[in-house]
């Protein structure tokens, strides 16, 4: 081989065959993302089970959730990878932390009521902010609040039980996020993350003022995507096996057993209910049929609410995941400053209603 041969072989590709190939992966990732559900409906189908049974809920719930969490975490990092580049560890600091951190509980919460994201498929989204150096409880109040209060939930509960009641839960639950966030925000608890997320959050990695405005977009791509190969290569299988189990629960809801418990008059049963709640998961939509069912034979109103907060917002599997981030330590700071909002709540709501 030739001098110029090996030359023109180690040419780097252009900029703009980097930005058409971008494109090119969001307009393929938008069409594949738009098909999940028949897809996953096809897959359960060629199983030699029953749509209609339990079985076939979970597997429909497992078949759709995991392509759906890993392709949110793909982009969603990516991105979050590219937008670094633009910003020291310095800037971002200066722009998002100090005075500024209740406001951007408040913004953060807000933008977790748009999305309409059940709690695995906010964690993507979560770990993007941090990697990014946005303040933890910045941070928690979007992972609060995605699957907790959004415009699915709450445009079902008023259908459900009135736009009062929804109106009072909205309130309630932004409350929650940006309040729980920002205590979170206040302990100073980033040593409690993982060490290899404490070291993005740090800035490790992450170019100086200097080198990001010199940094080309095809440098910035490749750290996008190498952000991708880093992050994904760590929690995909937690991933897996969390929605694993929440699909196994998904399909075996035992809703007999949670209307004598959530229809005592005992204070008790608030607790119980958001005791019964961690361990189940589905998303707002999933949970509001359960909701319906539970008020109609006579559940309290404030302990079922309580019960679709835990579901929604600490939900098991939701942790394992967040396991590969955090910490046992911040998790169960986490549950805790959560699961004191969602009982007040619930308690309430029974004194209210």
């Amino acid at each position: 081989m030739t001098m110029q041969a090996q030359e023109m072989q180690k040419a780097p590709t252009p900029a703009w065959l980097w930005s058409a190939g971008v494109a090119a992966f969001v307009v393929v990732w938008w069409l594949v993302y738009g098909q999940l559900i028949p897809a996953s409906e096809w897959v359960v189908a060629q199983l030699p089970v029953d749509r209609a049974s339990h079985t076939g809920d979970a597997l429909a719930f497992f078949f759709y959730d995991v392509p759906k969490v890993m392709m949110l975490l793909t982009l969603i990092v990516f991105a979050m990878g590219v937008v670094r580049s633009f910003f020291s560890p310095e800037k971002t600091r200066a722009l998002l932390s100090g005075k500024r951190e209740g406001v951007g509980n408040v913004l953060s919460a807000s933008l977790g009521i748009l999305t309409p994201f059940c709690s695995c498929s906010a964690v993507p989204l979560f770990i993007g902010f941090v990697s990014a150096g946005v303040p933890l409880g910045v941070t928690f109040s979007f992972l609060i609040a995605a699957p907790m209060v959004n415009e699915v939930a709450l445009v079902l509960l008023v259908g459900l039980v009135g736009w009062q009641v929804a109106a009072t839960y909205l309130v309630f639950g932004l409350s929650i996020a940006i309040v729980a966030g920002f205590v979170i925000g206040k302990l100073n608890l980033e040593g409690w993350l993982q060490p290899w997320v404490r070291d993005i959050h740090a800035g490790a990695s992450a170019p100086s003022d200097i080198e990001s405005a010199r940094l080309t977009w095809v440098a910035r791509y490749k750290l996008g995507l190498e952000a991708v190969r880093e992050i994904f290569g760590r929690v995909w299988m937690w991933i897996i096996l969390g929605i694993g189990l929440g699909a196994l629960i998904h399909g075996y809801v035992p809703q007999d057993l949670m209307v004598r418990i959530m229809g005592a008059e005992a204070w008790w049963s608030v607790p119980v209910a958001v005791a019964m709640g961690i361990p189940m998961y589905t998303n707002a939509a999933g949970v509001i049929p359960i909701v319906e069912a539970l008020l109609g034979k006579g559940a309290a109103l404030g302990t079922v609410l309580a019960f679709m907060m835990a579901v929604i917002a600490l939900s098991l599997p939701e942790m394992i995941i967040l396991r590969q981030v955090l910490t046992l330590k911040l998790i169960a700071v986490f549950i805790g400053v959560v699961g004191g909002g969602i009982l007040a709540v619930g308690f309430l709501f029974n004194f209210l209603f």
